[in-house]
């Protein structure tokens, strides 16, 4: 079992932020408790960002990715110790947090990490029985179930400690139609708003060190009951310098999708390690965010000055007559940059984003799915490959 404690008292998350100290499970001595099946996870509720300055991420994300503004927290609601902005596209939800102190959790957060996901948050039935149950099966708790209340109804909040200074709150909501959680104001129009169709989450990808990914993988599945849906080893992920391994992992109804990866041995540093080094520990790597129209999405987000991986023209003879025929058109794709693969079950099309933050850390990606539920393996050289060239740009590979 993780090192015991006591239970931390329960914070309003909408006055305050949970202590990104609090000590991380250790998932090498976590069982599974007599129950490993599903807790009530329902989807993904949000995906909270600290960063450094929240007013100007808010903006990028607005002005560039096309989220609208639909909600505020800070000094004018009555919250004191931070800024906290709500954005929304298509069922995606982010918050982007930001202190107003030197000493705040979310300032040594952000001086240690950089920007980057402290929060990848869950909605559930129930989150008392959510967070009593994966404190049964051994997770460490980051705040007990806090009811928070206001006109517009009641919402409940808990959350547990995972990787890193990364948590997972467990949200629910069904009493609660307000524009977030109290303490926020709605913001009733967005003129700044102009989507690019990003429609939903597909998966939120974790990088962990060396020899932690089969523990991190039993602890989804003991704590969670999460199963595991994919496992990709070296021999799949490798170019002629560098490897990695990833598992997928996925809730009981489908809906949460997270792979963890780790680095392999190699004869230079990977993309994992590079993100272990400048992230100064174990966290979100990407989040995939799905489209059902990639064309128009990229097109949007380039213009918009969205930086991708470039991939060489000699990829698409390949990629064509190892695919075969498509919807969308092969000049568009060839132009935009994006990837394609074919499974047994149809092909689905991706790119992935530059970081989006001076550190090399956090970055995006774009995915179409027409059938197909894997994640591209037939893309992995030439992405690693693409995030190769990058890393030997920065001076990291």
């Amino acid at each position: 079992m993780p090192p015991t404690s006591p239970r931390p008292s329960s914070p309003d998350p909408t006055t305050t932020s949970p202590d990104p100290t609090t000590t991380s499970p250790d998932p090498t001595t976590t069982s599974p408790g007599p129950d490993t099946g599903d807790i009530g996870i329902e989807g993904y509720d949000a995906v909270e960002h600290w960063v450094g300055n929240a007013r100007q991420a808010a903006h990028y994300y607005r002005s560039v990715f096309g989220f609208r503004l639909v909600g505020y927290a800070g000094p004018e609601t009555g919250v004191r110790d931070r800024a906290s902005y709500v954005l929304e596209q298509g069922s995606i939800r982010f918050v982007v947090s930001g202190a107003l102190s030197s000493d705040h959790p979310i300032a040594e957060h952000q001086r240690r990490h950089g920007d980057g996901i402290r929060d990848v948050a869950f909605r559930v039935d129930s989150a008392e029985r959510a967070f009593t149950t994966a404190l049964d099966r051994g997770a460490m708790p980051q705040h007990e179930p806090t009811v928070l209340e206001d006109e517009h109804g009641k919402l409940v909040v808990a959350a547990i400690a995972v990787y890193g200074d990364t948590i997972h709150s467990f949200v629910q909501r069904q009493d609660y139609n307000g524009v977030y959680a109290p303490g926020y104001e709605p913001v009733a129009d967005d003129p700044m708003s102009s989507d690019v169709g990003l429609a939903r989450i597909d998966h939120a990808v974790a990088n962990v060190p060396e020899g932690e990914m089969d523990a991190w993988s039993r602890y989804y599945q003991s704590v969670l009951g999460f199963s595991q849906l994919r496992h990709f080893d070296d021999e799949a992920i490798s170019t002629e310098d560098t490897a990695l391994m990833s598992k997928v992992l996925t809730d009981d109804r489908g809906r949460i999708k997270l792979p963890i990866n780790e680095p392999a041995p190699g004869e230079k540093r990977s993309q994992i390690e590079e993100y272990l080094q400048a992230y100064e520990g174990p966290g979100i790597q990407h989040l995939a965010l799905e489209t059902d129209d990639i064309v128009r999405t990229v097109s949007g987000l380039r213009r918009r000055g969205v930086g991708f991986l470039p991939v060489p023209d000699e990829y698409y003879a390949d990629a064509r007559q190892r695919v075969g025929a498509v919807d969308e058109s092969w000049a568009d794709l060839q132009q935009l940059g994006v990837l394609v693969d074919r499974d047994d079950e149809g092909y689905l099309l991706q790119i992935f984003t530059e970081p989006v933050q001076d550190r090399p850390t956090v970055f995006f990606e774009i995915i179409q799915r027409q059938g197909s539920q894997g994640f591209g393996v037939g893309n992995f050289r030439a992405l690693f490959e693409a995030i190769e060239r990058a890393q030997r740009r920065r001076g990291n590979l």
